[in-house]
């Protein structure tokens, strides 16, 4: 892919491990770095390219001037940005931490130099590490890209064409609205399938003998490691105590009702239709269109796509093409 940016990921866990999967199959120079001794030993094996530490990766990702992505927990952040500062300071750079305004802080704290654009991939599994990802994870996935006031639309395209590369489709959003609809849809699932899969215990080995769909549909994402689960949540503090507020009002209409009338209808069908909604949604054909990204009020354009749920699904010089 002559012209086309190399790819560098820090982190090769499910998400970065599966970033530089896609990557190299679509044809992009890519290589990665990681912390973890496991990790780098089995994408070796795999036969990727993986440097012998982070300073060495980035060191390449200056001189080759590839798109840097972050793909380490929210915990690890800081470490890295001060590596990219010294090695990598004016690469373009992504990330696919769960959480974007902590994340946006951060780089302009620590690496103000280099032209960030953040990103979420809504793709995953509850297992974890090289092993776990694959080049096909992204494939059709929502993938978020934060589009800001200051946004430099330029290098937002050259994200949004490796996004497009790793199969996924683009849903811009800014920092703050990305955060709080995933505190609804990714980080108060993980906090509640971690209380439903502690209340089911807690009946004992009758009730687990007797879990069967409903159980483990519900409990799915409580089998990821604590301290990931930890890291996405407490890092969206904000956001997700909203979320749980709004659970609570409804987990305690429903007790209410229950305790004087007898009946769950309200909470049962309200529940029901949200997730026809979500069928819908899911299901519906999305109309088409071409966003000009050179236009003045591009950014306006593409916040109002994420807005109604629309997405991004390829790129076509100045024009993104939605769908």
């Amino acid at each position: 892919m002559s012209g086309v940016r190399p790819v560098c990921v820090i982190g090769l866990g499910l998400i970065g491990g599966s970033v530089l999967r896609a990557a190299s199959a679509a044809g992009r120079q890519a290589w990665g770095a990681t912390a973890s001794t496991v990790d780098a030993d089995a994408a070796t094996v795999d036969g990727y390219r993986v440097e012998s530490g982070v300073d060495t990766a980035l060191q390449l990702a200056r001189e080759r001037d590839a798109i840097v992505v972050v793909a380490v927990p929210l915990p690890a952040l800081d470490q890295t940005l001060s590596a990219i500062a010294v090695n990598a300071p004016e690469c373009l750079l992504t990330d696919v931490v769960s959480v974007k305004a902590p994340v946006e802080m951060a780089v302009r704290q620590s690496a103000p130099r280099t032209r960030h654009i953040g990103g979420h991939p809504m793709a995953g599994t509850s297992a974890s590490g090289w092993i776990a990802g694959s080049a096909g994870l992204f494939k059709d996935a929502s993938w978020v890209l934060t589009v800001e006031d200051e946004t430099d639309l330029d290098a937002w395209r050259e994200v949004a064409q490796l996004v497009l590369d790793c199969g996924a489709q683009i849903v811009p959003a800014t920092a703050a609205a990305h955060d709080d609809a995933v505190a609804r849809i990714s980080h108060l699932p993980h906090l509640m399938a971690a209380v439903l899969a502690a209340v089911g215990a807690d009946g004992g080995m009758l009730s687990l003998a007797l879990a069967a769909g409903s159980y483990t549909d519900g409990t799915r994402v409580a089998g990821t490691r604590p301290e990931l689960v930890r890291a996405m949540c407490e890092g969206n503090r904000g956001p997700l105590l909203d979320a749980v507020d709004d659970a609570l009002g409804r987990l305690g209409a429903a007790r209410g009702a229950l305790a004087s009338t007898g009946s769950l209808g309200a909470t049962v069908e309200a529940g029901h239709r949200a997730w026809q909604d979500h069928t819908e949604y899911r299901n519906s054909r999305r109309s088409q269109d071409r966003i000009d990204l050179s236009s003045p009020d591009a950014r306006e354009t593409l916040l109002g796509l994420g807005q109604r749920g629309g997405r991004i699904v390829g790129l076509d010089g100045d024009f993104a093409l939605t769908g």
